[in-house]
């Protein structure tokens, strides 16, 4: 009898899991899967700051992006449903901790983004999004946690890179906003000032010692080194701040946390978030910016 109950259970259960992820149509067309529900959690609403995981798939089944193999969650606010049958319309249907898939028209959504299909992807398929709804914030909640979050990381960049320069004995200058620099080579030429135009070599490297990028190894460059204006914001703060201590014909090993580097987000399949990271950098040549092409009737100052 007992066996029998037992039975009857299972057998219920994998009824209900069955019902659960059957695929249901909205009003619009949107189709849908609910995974795990949780109705008495909070909805999302537009405004409000998203955070979720998500695998991306084409209608062949092919992953085009997962976040939990990126290491983070994404964050977006959500918006009003740009066409019928959209992401966002399944998001607004879910509550925090709810996981579904939304099928969406791969013609509609490109269509709004105005871009071609890529490859992969065919004319009429589904692109399904698998989400994972982890929580769901107001502006003023989200920017208190991220402000939290960042007090928190900077503490543990702090002493993840102490204990770095301890193990690796080195001799490292730090700055006030937690950029650690060893010189390794001392130049002889100018300091760059914001608005000069840095020639470099560099090799960037993860805390292991794996090697993400390197101008003296990047085939595309040749072994070449790059150019570009210091001051400007074109790279990362760390990057910034460090080359400015520097002198031409000198050489310097920064070690950054990751708040002057990549931040929260990292560099997907590259860089993992929050990564201090260890830069050896060469300051190649200094030259003042270009001058800007005078206008009409300014030559001399004359009209």
């Amino acid at each position: 009898m007992k066996f029998k109950s037992t039975i009857a259970f299972f057998s219920v259960a994998a009824l209900m899991a069955a019902c659960n992820n059957r695929v249901s149509v909205s009003e619009t067309g949107l189709k849908y899967q609910i995974h795990d529900e949780h109705s008495d959690s909070r909805k999302p609403k537009v405004g409000d700051i998203l955070t979720f995981h998500l695998v991306l798939k084409n209608s062949k089944d092919s992953v085009l992006r997962d976040t939990y193999k990126e290491g983070q969650p994404m964050q977006m606010m959500l918006q009003v449903p740009p066409f019928k049958g959209s992401f966002e319309e399944g998001l607004a249907m879910i509550s925090k901790q709810d996981s579904a898939s939304f099928f969406v028209s791969a013609d509609s959504l490109f269509t709004r983004m105005m871009q071609p299909l890529p490859p992969g992807i065919p004319k009429g398929s589904d692109i399904q999004f698998t989400v994972k709804l982890v929580d769901v914030q107001n502006e003023q909640e989200f920017q208190k946690s991220q402000a939290s979050a960042r007090e928190k990381q900077v503490k543990t960049d702090a002493k993840i890179i102490d204990d770095y320069v301890a193990k690796n004995k080195l001799n490292a200058t730090e700055t006030a906003s937690g950029l650690n620099y060893v010189v390794t080579q001392e130049g002889t030429g100018v300091k760059p000032v914001a608005g000069n135009v840095v020639t470099v070599h560099y090799t960037g490297k993860l805390l292991d010692g794996k090697v993400f990028d390197s101008s003296v190894k990047n085939p595309q460059s040749g072994g070449k080194p790059i150019d570009f204006p210091i001051g400007q914001g074109m790279v990362i703060p760390g990057w910034e701040e460090g080359i400015m201590t520097m002198k031409k014909g000198g050489k310097c090993t920064f070690i950054i946390p990751s708040s002057l580097a990549y931040g929260t987000a990292g560099s997907p399949g590259v860089i993992p978030p929050n990564s201090v990271l260890v830069f050896d950098v060469e300051l190649v040549d200094v030259k003042k910016a270009p001058a800007a092409p005078a206008g009409p009737g300014a030559v001399g100052g004359q009209q």
